[in-house]
């Protein structure tokens, strides 16, 4: 039994907003050592390549190897680990993969092409990334779910080149996360992970070719490596730790709401869970259920440091409430166990996922829905989105004048070049012009 509490706040108290957002900024603050460490291991691999990548991976990944083909695992290694799963864990993932598919194709953009008023064709065409690598935890626990939600929308868009790295290793129960590669159709898979992976990525070295964006949640190292190479190749983002963010009333069942805080816990002990309601005899409920659910876990420990850490119980006077906190906290996850949530959706502009109604519990999104589950954490969904088809497309414009519609509109960009002190501009655009 935990000795620890969790934390309470309450929206009546003084105060309130300063202490959530103190709540929330202690979690997000940076590592000076990692950042070092990390910096160190980027110039190794840039500097040194191969042999320095090979170092790392003996270190660091624990797998044995003198040459990057020792990581390499054949395709023909990924069918074979799909084709011997049982069929019910295959069937699973298949419909898990199609359910990806499906809603990633709904994504797709078609650009425009159209005439203006005096005949300059102007449009927007997308073209996809060429060459993208994939990231995928194989550490702690296995995710063949992070590679589908990954891989897929990057094969949907038509990326041609689909890299997937992870430090698993191949002599123990790896199969799955094969299978999900071969089920998301990667080309390449290598065994390697942590900081020295990224920037493996990043740099390309005379065995392996650099990529053009890197996708894909990690550990500490991983998101600090990307943060660091950001600008020299492309990425999603720098994925802090998973959190859920949960609005209920008394209606719901106490049980399924301290599951949901802890389908979150147990990812790790920097996960945050915090839950909101208008009841508190609810909340104690819940509570009182989290503590004795986490004695029945396999992952308790993590569980148990990531709830009394990061855990978080909020009581509101009116479910209303709920929407000012919601767009405050920009929650990664967002599970609205009320009634009538849609009603509340226009209002919501901070989140990363949202989960309706009490019978929608954010893990049914974590494998099988259909939306990404790579999303903005710490916060950052004020301001971005989640993983999604469009984030493997560049959109490039496109402009056509003739000798009277750059006439027409070459004198103003005159006036505008002048005014700019550009001559050059304005002499490119004046020597081509039929004069007045």
């Amino acid at each position: 039994m935990n000795n620890n509490k969790i934390k309470y706040l309450y929206s009546k108290e003084d105060n309130f907003e300063k202490k959530l957002i103190e709540f929330l900024r202690i979690r997000n603050v940076s590592n000076i050592d990692i950042e070092k460490n990390v910096l160190d291991i980027i110039n190794q691999v840039n500097i040194h390549g191969d042999s320095a990548l090979i170092t790392m991976i003996n270190k660091h990944d624990k797998i044995k190897c003198s040459d990057l083909e020792n990581i390499k695992i054949e395709n023909k290694l990924l069918k074979k680990a799909f084709d011997d799963l049982p069929i019910d864990l295959k069937n699973a993932m298949k419909l898990a993969s199609n359910r990806i598919k499906a809603f990633h194709e709904k994504q797709k953009l078609s650009g425009f092409d159209y005439v203006d008023e005096i005949g300059v064709n102007l449009g927007l065409k997308y073209s996809p990334i060429k060459r993208v690598g994939f990231y995928t935890p194989g550490g702690k626990a296995l995710y063949p779910s992070s590679v589908l939600m990954n891989a897929i929308p990057a094969l949907v868009a038509g990326v041609e080149e689909r890299v997937l790295v992870s430090p698993i290793n191949i002599e123990k129960s790896s199969e799955i996360l094969l299978a999900a590669a071969y089920l998301a159709e990667v080309t390449e898979f290598y065994r390697m992970g942590g900081a020295q992976a990224i920037a493996a990525l990043a740099f390309g070295t005379k065995k392996l070719k650099k990529v053009d964006k890197i996708v894909g949640p990690g550990n500490s190292y991983v998101a600090e490596a990307k943060r660091q190479l950001f600008g020299k190749v492309g990425i999603d983002s720098v994925a802090g730790p998973s959190e859920v963010l949960i609005v209920a009333d008394k209606i719901n069942k106490p049980e399924w709401i301290a599951l949901d805080l802890l389908s979150q816990a147990e990812h790790d002990e920097n996960a945050q869970s915090i839950l909101v309601t208008n009841d508190e005899k609810f909340a104690k409920l819940v509570e009182d259920q989290v503590v004795k659910l986490l004695e029945t876990l396999p992952r308790k420990k993590i569980a148990s440091s990531s709830w009394y850490k990061n855990g978080l119980i909020i009581i509101i006077e009116h479910i209303d409430e709920c929407i000012d906190i919601i767009n405050q906290i920009a929650p990664e996850h967002l599970e609205l166990c009320i009634e009538n949530p849609k009603l509340y959706l226009d209002d919501i502009i901070n989140a990363g996922s949202i989960f309706l109604g009490s019978n929608t519990p954010e893990a049914i999104g974590d494998y099988i829905a259909g939306p990404n589950h790579v999303l903005p954490t710490g916060g950052t969904a004020r301001f971005s989105s989640g993983l999604g088809t469009n984030d493997f497309l560049r959109r490039t414009t496109f402009v056509q004048c003739n000798e009277f519609n750059l006439n027409e509109l070459g004198k103003h960009a005159e006036i505008l070049a002048k005014a700019e002190g550009l001559d050059a501009h304005r002499m490119s655009i004046y020597t081509r012009r039929k004069l007045d």
